[in-house]
């Protein structure tokens, strides 16, 4: 089967939804939650041809311009003080971040640290270089870090931050297990942590990402 992500239709430029996703740099599973909810973001309305779904081109990129400059509004203001390669607590690492609470740090940053400590009473601590935290906040508008050497930023843009994770495979099995018995994704996330012994609020990242990949 041929799979098709752009066409021309009546001298305009439509894009299926894999060829929206490569246009935005989203995953499939995100293009399929702003379809779902476009009325809460503004996402371009489908038109059928040749018994395929399609979007226009313009559309999309205005759709995605405008998505983007509502995200860049939301964003917390960064703390560059200090030196790049001065390491941070997750307590340091929020506050770099402009967060209230370490408790409001992603797992992108949570489940990767730079290095751990284990504590006397088993507990780990977690550190990051201002760099590495510095750089995750450059992400999040695409700006290159300027705490990070250049040429080390890796320039294949993962679909969504659990792409290539092994963990997806044991978030879409478990669906599938739920699926089949009948059960809804309540309790998932808690069944899922204690599996892989993660945080619950991975776990229920990682079943979001499996329920919406269509390779998963």
């Amino acid at each position: 089967m041929i799979l098709v992500a752009q066409s021309s239709i009546d001298g305009r430029v439509a894009l299926d939804r894999a060829g929206v996703a490569a246009q935005t740099g989203a995953s499939r599973s995100t293009v399929n939650h702003w379809h779902r909810n476009r009325d809460r973001f503004g996402f371009p309305e489908a038109f059928a041809h040749g018994g395929g779904e399609w979007f226009w081109l313009d559309d999309i990129t205005a759709f995605h311009a405008a998505h983007l400059t509502a995200k860049k509004a939301v964003l917390t203001e960064i703390d560059r003080s200090g030196g790049p390669n001065d390491r941070v607590t997750s307590g340091g690492a929020a506050a770099i971040l402009g967060y209230a609470s370490h408790r409001n740090l992603p797992d992108e940053l949570i489940d990767h640290p730079d290095f751990v400590e284990e504590l006397p009473s088993g507990r780990i601590r977690r550190y990051w270089y201002r760099r590495t935290v510095w750089a995750h906040a450059d992400a999040r508008t695409g700006r290159q870090s300027t705490g990070r050497t250049p040429g080390t930023t890796n320039s294949v843009r993962k679909p969504h931050p659990y792409a290539d994770d092994p963990r997806l495979h044991a978030a879409a099995e478990l669906l599938a297990e739920a699926k089949e018995a009948g059960r809804d994704r309540r309790g998932l996330g808690v069944d899922l942590a204690h599996r892989l012994g993660i945080t619950e609020r991975t776990a229920q990242r990682l079943l979001t990402a499996a329920d919406g990949d269509p390779t998963s």
